[in-house]
């Protein structure tokens, strides 16, 4: 284990004394109230779950361990693995260490590649990431340790074993599934020169004269590092891995929430939008033809994907990093001028319609036009994308909460009928102290 061990291993008392103390001094405060509307939408906004890694501030957008995402868009994912891990951007020395940890694992096992090319050839790219990341779960330490035995207070040692030895082949078998699922050849072996981003990059076997296209995947894994610990894929990864089951279980579990179309499909959603008005116009429309497009679709009863947030009441600057990104690349390309056309026009229209609490652009408004720039085009493979990002985070909040000791996670259940009957007597009881 190299120097983020070793970092952990010096925070972990202080962690503990700290959630030790809190629990203990404030274990009755109050922090949330639950309504009714909450509990039959989805717990939206309800206050019950601890995520250090990251918070999403309304007016700030994502924030990653106290650092805005917009100041980390130059950084290197291990790098964010390392901050999401400890607090801390690594300095150059522990930055080499991190980078050697993954190397040092990076080797494929035969077995993976055998079970993702006996699925059938229409198999979802999805199903195939999620089946890697399951066959590997006979390697855990964690499972093989915790089976010998071994005192709480040591199980995130092997749940950071297992997570470095995840994030290590997750960029070549990302990229070979990649491979496998569009015939475009035999997966690519992984150069051990290259950091994870690059790496990942080249093994996908897009062209890449400039190396822009490494530069756009490695900020792409950086944006979609991590999103607080209430998202479905986080909050399924974190559920799965209460109940002590491993990294690869864990993780794997989490994919499969990220692949729901209300999850990690978003971005494709968005490019197809923005191929639609292209197709449209036979390239990109005017200002007034665009707004006059913005508006028929919102009168059809439809949105306008990639605008709006469940949180944020400003311009995701994650957006703001891929449109800077694109606007130093590839300004005069059709599809990322429709992107920065919509960007200016379709704020303004959602205000006027007055429909929507936040009329801005997400990350996904821009992020798919510009893999498409670079010759991914395959749709389907682009929430794969987004899962090798989102592993970071996964497997950071998977070692916190094994260093903290978190216990299985299990809110209580309620009927209907109780819930009704509970609002009711609640409703009763409140109008009799307003006649008083």
């Amino acid at each position: 284990m190299g120097k983020l061990h070793d970092r952990l291993a010096e925070q972990a008392p202080v962690l503990r004394d700290k959630i030790h103390n809190v629990v203990t001094e404030h274990g009755t405060a109050v922090v949330s109230e639950v309504t009714v509307s909450q509990v039959f939408g989805g717990m939206r906004g309800v206050k019950g779950l601890v995520c250090d890694t990251s918070i999403v501030e309304p007016d700030k957008g994502l924030v990653v361990r106290g650092f805005p995402i917009g100041d980390l868009k130059k950084r290197l994912p291990e790098e964010i693995f390392y901050l999401l891990c400890t607090g801390e951007l690594p300095d150059a020395e522990a930055l080499a260490s991190l980078q050697q940890d993954l190397r040092q694992r990076a080797e494929v096992p035969s077995y993976v590649w055998n079970v993702l090319k006996s699925l059938p050839p229409d198999a979802h790219p999805m199903a195939m990431f999620s089946t890697a990341i399951l066959s590997m779960e006979r390697e855990s330490v964690f499972r093989k340790r915790y089976s010998e035995g071994m005192h709480k207070t040591d199980y995130w040692e092997p749940a950071l074993e297992d997570s470095l030895r995840l994030l290590a082949v997750l960029p070549e078998v990302a990229a070979g599934i990649y491979r496998i699922h569009t015939r475009k050849g035999e997966p690519l072996p992984s150069n051990p020169d290259l950091d994870w981003g690059a790496d990942f990059a080249s093994m996908l076997g897009l062209p890449d004269p400039t190396g822009e296209f490494h530069n756009l995947i490695r900020l792409y894994l950086t944006l979609h590092c991590d999103h607080e610990g209430g998202n479905v894929s986080a909050f399924t990864c974190h559920t799965v891995g209460s109940a002590l089951s491993d990294p690869f279980y864990a993780v794997s579990a989490g994919m499969n929430g990220l692949a729901g179309p209300l999850h990690g499909l978003a971005n494709q959603e968005c490019l197809h939008f923005v191929l639609e008005v292209r197709n449209k116009y036979k390239g990109v429309p005017t200002g007034d033809q665009l707004r006059e497009y913005v508006w028929e679709t919102l009168n059809d009863g439809r949105v306008i994907p990639g605008y709006g947030h469940a949180v944020l009441r400003v311009t995701d600057p994650r957006f703001t990093a891929f449109h800077e990104f694109g606007d130093r690349v590839c300004p005069n390309d059709e599809m990322f001028r429709i992107v920065d056309r919509l960007f200016h026009i379709t704020p303004q229209v959602l205000k006027e319609q007055g429909k929507v609490k936040d009329p801005w652009p997400n990350v996904d408004a821009g992020s798919g036009s510009l893999l498409y720039l670079f010759g991914l085009t395959e749709f389907d493979y682009y929430t794969v994308l987004f899962g090798v990002s989102r592993a970071l985070g996964m497997c950071s909040q998977l070692v916190l909460n094994r260093l903290l000791g978190t216990p299985i996670t299990r809110p209580k259940s309620v009927s209907t009928d109780w819930l009704i009957k509970t609002a009711s007597n609640a409703g009763v009881t409140a109008a009799s102290g307003r006649t008083k």
